[in-house]
């Protein structure tokens, strides 16, 4: 237990530290931030650091479990209509848990909070059921991708839908897989695939990530033909002014409470839906159930201190330094600041986490943690950067997301089917809590300062993180087939030793050596 505390709190550091430092930085030669302010923001920084680690160590044996005896075990039913209504609850009640939405529907102002969240819901549990049968039929995901795109880009584009209510949906899309959808959803789908246990079982327990990122668009944009928002304007909260340190104490103390009843209630539902399934179903071992209660207590207080420092410490930092940024000669700074903020903060996303593991774990090894990190960042630091290139200019989205995912869908016809799945599942989780109330309020505090149209232009940055994955991780995919397949074009010839005899090898892609 002392092992993994350290190696959570390395990785939680290494994730917060970059972030903190450029906002220091800033603080103390461009942005004229008080001193309260930045005591505020380093504050918070201590909360994300603590809330980082005890979220990422309680999901390892709460949530996963969870969701891998879930989905192992209704597999096994095999009835097939009780499998799908089971897969449409687990999405509704998990996306109503996730704080990132929340934080986003309370940004959105074309729409009540409650009902867009209502709709977020449904989308994921359809796509889940979706999801569910992809799984079981065995049909491939660059075929569902590719449909299911193709539809969303034509509603979007069709005169039914505002554009005002375009990068909203997509940004819907992007928050919905956060901190507690994905490693339950993640873990869902292993179970669902271990009971097939064929050779390409392991390649679809990735995939669901990425189909329930595309349900929310849907229904976001099917809302949006509904609603009027001819009359909408979008204004960022005002930022906070603190005269003393007790005043920022004051200001924590009074969210905490409010952060322990919100996500106490974005976890109940889950925990609820499991008690039932232990009781009548499940029967896990009683020390299965213990650990996994010991593991929900570490995600629930962890949640609590990330949300508490995020919204308090990170938020409206993020909004003063784009409003400064933004008003100053050195607007133009926003684009390579904010892309080096990028790259650092996909790392402190704990999602993220969850998804390198995962894909280690299933892979063994072949893909690495580091290399998948460093690709997220990359794609990321360049997807925020032509973000703060659209809030400058006022650019459409359109230029930028068309082509992103006009290339990624082709990709996902040349390279090998993991590298999609994992593409997409990334696009999902490396758009959470950290892109939502930092960059995006970021971006809405510099879109304000240079007058432009934060419905249009500073929304939809979300979108672009999710889709940034989709380029960079399918480009490795492509990189590894490349290089496989020389590898496997140039024999090995190996010297047995006490033997006169020489042996042939192929170097097949797996990196198997077979005689």
């Amino acid at each position: 237990m002392k092992k993994e505390l350290l190696q959570k709190l390395r990785e939680s550091l290494k994730a917060v530290i970059p972030v903190v430092a450029i906002v220091l930085i800033l603080s103390m030669t461009i942005v004229d931030a008080s001193a309260e302010f930045i005591i505020m923001f380093l504050i918070g920084a201590a909360l994300l650091v603590s809330g980082m680690i005890l979220f990422t160590l309680g999901a390892d044996v709460s949530m996963m479990k969870m969701g891998q005896s879930v989905g192992s075990h209704i597999t096994k039913s095999r009835k097939i209509p009780f499998i799908a209504l089971i897969c449409f609850i687990l999405g509704v009640i998990a996306t109503v848990a996730e704080p990132d939405l929340r934080v986003l529907a309370d940004t959105v102002p074309m729409v009540d909070s409650t009902v867009l969240i209502a709709s977020v819901a449904v989308g994921v549990g359809l796509f889940l059921v979706i999801s569910f049968f992809r799984v079981y039929l065995q049909i491939k995901l660059n075929y569902i991708i590719t449909v299911m795109y193709l539809l969303i880009f034509a509603l979007a584009l069709s005169p039914l839908i505002p554009n005002s209510f375009v990068a909203a949906a997509f940004d819907s899309g992007g928050v919905t897989t956060g901190p507690i959808t994905v490693p339950f959803i993640m873990a869902l789908g292993v179970g669902l695939a271990s009971v097939r246990g064929d050779k390409t079982s392991q390649e679809d327990s990735f995939g669901l990530v990425a189909l329930c990122s595309i349900g929310p668009v849907l229904t976001v944009l099917l809302l949006g033909a509904f609603s009027d928002t001819s009359a909408v304007t979008a204004t960022s909260d005002p930022v906070p002014v603190y005269s003393s340190v007790r005043e920022i104490l004051s200001a924590y103390a009074k969210a905490f409470p409010d952060y322990f009843k919100e996500v106490a209630s974005a976890l109940l539902p889950i925990v609820a839906f499991f008690i039932i399934f232990q009781i009548f179903s499940l029967k896990l071992p009683k020390m299965e159930v213990i650990k996994i209660s010991v593991g929900l207590v570490y995600t629930y207080v962890g949640l609590v201190l990330f949300l508490t420092g995020v919204n308090v410490g990170f938020m409206p930092m993020g909004t003063f330094i784009g409003q400064e940024l933004g008003s100053g000669s050195y607007y133009w700074l926003l684009v390579p600041v904010c892309a080096l903020i990028g790259y650092f903060i996909v790392a402190a996303e704990p999602a993220v986490h969850v998804l390198k593991q995962q894909v280690e774990d299933v892979t063994d090894g072949r893909i690495s943690g580091k290399s998948m990190g460093f690709a997220l960042g990359i794609g990321v630091a360049v997807s925020v950067g032509l973000a703060m290139v659209r809030v400058i200019t006022g650019i459409s989205i359109w230029y930028i997301l068309i082509p992103a995912y006009l290339f990624s869908i082709i990709m996902t016809f040349f390279v090998p089917p993991i590298f999609t799945a994992i593409a997409f599942d990334s696009g999902g989780v490396a758009s959470g809590p950290m892109t939502a109330t930092f960059l995006l309020p970021l971006a809405i505090g510099a879109c304000e300062a240079r007058g432009g149209s934060i419905l249009t232009d500073a929304f939809g940055l979300v979108a672009f993180v999710a889709a940034a994955p989709l380029v960079t991780i399918q480009l490795m995919g492509l990189i590894s087939k490349i290089k496989s397949a020389g590898r496997a074009k140039t024999p090995v010839v190996a010297d047995i030793p006490l033997s006169d005899e020489i042996v042939e090898f192929d170097v097949y892609e797996e990196g198997i050596l077979n005689e």
